[in-house]
């Protein structure tokens, strides 16, 4: 157990300290929005995607502008799914250097192990965090074909599950879950960063918590927003 400290023991507990920074980061979002749902811009995007669907589905003549919309949004969901898996074919040629890379990528770091064992698990995590990324654009593709259909039913009465508030949901998932292959990205800055050494990780994590405190909230007046839409 000492030996492991002694070698590993920055890295371990670098990522635990960043962790436990988004950790309280989100702790404090989620806290935020259950009393002000419109707190940060993805609450206001819930209620603009709901009402959109049902101003689309409830207004004569708006089929053409409703698909295009909704293709813009399937294209950036899928340029943004090939992105991560490029991300992840150039993250797995990374496994393969251990040996060659990174004794010479901790050079700025005097805390971090040069152990090839430590290196494997650093490129680990960005995987996987790049494997979710993609597979949450995947499902936001695969939610919004299945609104681009659903938005131009004009029998709603037919299927509660074609109604304009079951339609809205399912592109307010797919707007979600957009948001958090996004959120995954801004997530591999500090992993990528721990490439270099521990100290490295636990600063990008401070920075990247900074950004997203100041990007994550609208800037709307609470008081003006309808309260979000079930």
């Amino acid at each position: 157990m000492a030996s492991f400290l002694s070698e590993f023991g920055p890295d371990f507990f670098a990522l635990l300290a960043s962790a436990g920074v988004i950790g309280a980061y989100y702790a404090f979002l989620i806290r935020r929005v259950r009393k002000n749902p419109t707190y940060t811009i993805h609450g206001v995007n819930e209620i603009a995607r709901t009402l959109w669907v049902e101003n689309v589905m409830q207004t004569a003549g708006e089929n053409v502008m409703a698909v295009q919309t909704l293709r813009n949004f399937i294209m950036a969901s899928i340029f943004m799914a090939s992105t991560a898996s490029m991300l992840i074919i150039g993250t797995m040629t990374l496994s393969g250097q251990a040996e060659n890379i990174a004794h010479s990528w901790h050079l700025l770091s005097n805390t971090s192990s040069y152990a090839a064992q430590i290196w494997i698990v650093k490129v680990l995590f960005l995987l996987v965090n790049f494997i979710f990324a993609f597979f949450a654009f995947a499902m936001s593709v695969r939610l919004s074909n299945h609104v681009l259909f659903m938005i131009n039913v004009k029998e709603h009465a037919a299927n509660h599950n074609l109604g304009p508030q079951a339609v809205a949901r399912r592109l307010v998932r797919a707007g979600s879950l957009y948001a958090i292959g996004m959120r995954s990205f801004f997530f591999a800055v500090p992993l990528v960063f721990w490439l270099f050494g521990p100290v490295f990780l636990f600063v990008a994590s401070l920075v990247l918590v900074f950004a997203l405190f100041h990007f994550d909230r609208s800037e709307a007046d609470p008081h003006t927003l309808p309260q979000r839409l079930t």
